[in-house]
């Protein structure tokens, strides 16, 4: 894969595991003075389905994994009831390693553009070494980053080819979590469609894989 004339990452790593022992060390990434952790994935590196998300939140802060707060729990029933083992299947990570520190009342606030652009290095660095053949972006910062683009509500549920892959922006979990109805034309049923559509074409492009009875989630 080529990068483009402005996304050089730093450098080109020969496995994932030399870009993880450089990430762990950096200290110069624009959220290091923040004070908290480096976040960066979990699932198998082996994965031919990527799933970005925005930034972690205290509960990953507190593990050092992307999506284990209450939104992660969610991501994982949505992609069970799809047939995806989020251990086996996918490889989850987000476009912003470290939880932005918070504003006024909040825990943590969202990503900058300049902390998006800071991280996206690593990131493309990233989707090269894992080389999925479908991503999905959860959420406007992961869209941001990877397409350039925000306003999920419009960009939901539509596929784009992204250097020879197959990207889907969607939902992030925690605004389901806050919006809970089920109701025809909601983000709950809007996200179960959105999911359907991700199995489908990653059906086509890897192969249907032998996993749980598909359902749809409660």
């Amino acid at each position: 894969m080529q990068f483009g004339l402005f996304e050089q990452p730093p450098r080109r790593y020969d496995s994932l595991e030399e870009l993880l022992a450089e990430m762990v060390e950096l200290t110069d990434d624009p959220l290091a003075g923040a004070g908290t952790t480096m976040v960066i994935y979990r699932g198998n590196p082996e994965a031919r389905l990527m799933i970005i998300g925005e930034a972690p939140g205290p509960e990953e802060n507190r593990l050092g994994k992307p999506f284990v707060g209450r939104s992660g729990q969610l991501l994982d029933q949505i992609l069970q009831a799809a047939g995806f083992d989020p251990e086996v299947d996918v490889f989850i990570t987000n476009a912003v390693y470290r939880m932005p520190p918070g504003e006024g009342d909040k825990a943590f606030r969202k990503p900058t553009n300049e902390e998006i652009e800071g991280y996206k290095p690593y990131l493309l660095e990233m989707i090269r070494l894992i080389d999925p053949a479908v991503i999905v972006l959860s959420g406007n910062v992961a869209t941001q980053s990877l397409l350039g683009e925000t306003g999920i509500t419009r960009l939901r549920g539509q596929w784009r080819q992204w250097q020879g892959r197959w990207v889907m922006p969607i939902y992030h979990p925690a605004y389901l979590l806050r919006n809970p109805s089920r109701e025809p034309g909601s983000p709950k049923a809007q996200m179960w469609q959105d999911i359907q559509e991700v199995r489908r074409v990653y059906d086509e492009v890897v192969g249907e894989q032998p996993s749980a009875q598909r359902q749809k989630p409660a």
